[in-house]
């Protein structure tokens, strides 16, 4: 980075711009301005003036809050590429390589995923790391989270395949806290400290209580798996009973949640962070469509994630069309009579929603004066939109990350005129093919192809 969080806050006053609040109070507005100073939102509006700022014409642009994604394993986005087609899918992929990556692996695939997210006009990220392999490895991520200006909650977790028995006792986090997020936090107050354990899915019901325990003492934020790949192995109204759930607690994926569950966590706001693709690629058991619309229906507060980059991309427009697609009641199904997902309450699920799930709904994830100024700018001329009229459908309908033309967090711009700035580009892909060489290279024949003499596929293992 040449400059990334050291770059200065500016005063801007966007133009002239659709602009989608995401704030009850203020509504989609055909043709607003923006106002911004030192990383605020100060006022928004039509015909603002403000003396000294800097103006971004935002004609022909759609203005609206960051996007938030709520669930990424940022680790291993420089092995996005590791799967193939012969039954190596992501668990094979993830085990067979897990180990191999050093610290300075870890820093260049984390700064990789981070570049694409502001790119796509990602402002804010939940970095769930669950291959914590050393103290090397955590300082070499949260170097990352340092270089790359964004905004973001970095989730401890567990060494890779740590036996479910076993009671992760993060050693290292008192450490972590003092060096990282002390008095002084050297990450600008960007990104805050949270803490991945591996519920019911990956570990024994023992070790599970007992590290939850140590972190309802600790006062950290909590995020788990659950139920994706195996019938319900979690009981939301248990957690209530022992005080687990709530605003710190966070759930992603739950297909397998009872209607008990889900009135759990709608009850305590407890949110559920939905990786569409995921779970349609990786759930085994239950059906997606149905568990995410009977989750809206029973008031639980919904995000949306990517999970992984090798079941799919940190693209967030990608994300809101998927959902929005697929998100309608089916007759003769259990979804028959249950409500159809609209644009505006997708486009909540990728920016407001994603907010609350992490803990930051009073500093972003909509364009409420008083918040931070993390703020996207889409050009609506491009070949893909063009011709604009219902801006929230816009977004979700026809919206790319190539379309994103400016991103701005905490009233810093990392992407201008559709080129990122601050970020060595070249540099960060030529560092991330080298440590993914280095990967494959040292995990010999597994993640090359096997074919049998016809050519057939020869698979080596589920997932």
């Amino acid at each position: 980075m040449t400059n990334g969080i050291a770059a200065a806050r500016g005063n801007y006053l966007i133009k002239n711009g659709g602009v989608i609040t995401v704030d009850p109070k203020l509504g989609t507005l055909p043709k607003a301005d923006v106002l911004v100073k030192n990383g605020v939102i100060a006022q928004v509006g039509e015909n603002l003036a403000a003396d000294g700022a800097e103006i971004i014409d935002a004609a022909d642009m759609i203005v609206m809050p960051g996007l938030i994604d709520s669930h990424y394993h940022m680790w291993s986005t420089l092995g996005r590429n590791f799967i193939s087609d012969e039954g190596f899918e992501y668990f094979p992929a993830k085990w067979a390589t897990a180990e191999l990556y050093t610290a300075e692996d870890f820093y260049n695939s984390v700064l990789l995923g981070l570049a694409e997210c502001a790119n796509g006009g990602v402002t804010t990220v939940h970095n769930w790391s669950h291959n914590n392999r050393s103290p090397q490895h955590v300082d070499a991520e949260l170097k990352a989270h340092r270089d790359s200006g964004l905004r973001a909650r970095y989730s401890m977790g567990h060494i890779d395949r740590l036996p479910a028995d076993v009671v992760n006792k993060f050693e290292d986090m008192g450490r972590v806290q003092q060096e990282w997020f002390g008095d002084t936090p050297r990450l600008d107050g960007l990104v805050h400290l949270g803490v991945n354990l591996r519920g019911m899915v990956q570990s024994d019901a023992r070790v599970f209580h007992t590290e939850m325990q140590d972190m309802l003492k600790r006062g950290l934020a909590v995020c788990i798996h659950a139920s994706q790949t195996q019938p319900n192995s979690d009981d939301a109204a248990d957690y209530e009973k022992r005080g687990y759930l709530g605003p710190k607690f966070l759930f992603c994926h739950y297909i397998a949640a009872s209607d008990s569950d889900r009135e759990a966590m709608a009850r305590t706001g407890t949110s559920l962070s939905f990786s569409t693709h995921s779970e349609f690629r990786l759930g085994e058991h239950g059906d997606p469509r149905v568990a995410l619309m009977k989750a809206r229906a029973a008031g639980v507060s919904v995000s949306l994630s990517s999970d992984a980059t090798s079941i799919a991309p940190p693209n967030m427009f990608e994300n809101m069309r998927f959902t929005w697609n697929m998100c309608i009641p089916w007759k003769g199904t259990p979804s028959e009579n249950l409500p159809y997902l609209g644009f505006y309450e997708t486009i909540e699920m990728a920016t407001i929603n994603g907010a609350k799930a992490l803990g930051l709904a009073d500093v972003t994830g909509s364009l409420t004066p008083g918040k931070r100024a993390d703020i996207i700018l889409i050009r609506t001329n491009d070949v893909n939109i063009a011709p604009l009229a219902n801006i929230e459908s816009t977004v979700v309908q026809s919206a790319t990350p190539a379309n994103v033309d400016t991103v701005m967090v905490d009233g810093r711009i990392v992407k201008r005129k559709g080129q990122l700035v601050g970020y060595d580009v070249a540099g960060i892909v030529e560092r991330a093919k080298r440590s993914a060489m280095r990967i494959r290279k040292a995990a010999g024949g597994v993640l090359a192809p096997v074919r049998d003499g016809c050519g057939n596929p020869v698979h080596r293992g589920k997932h």
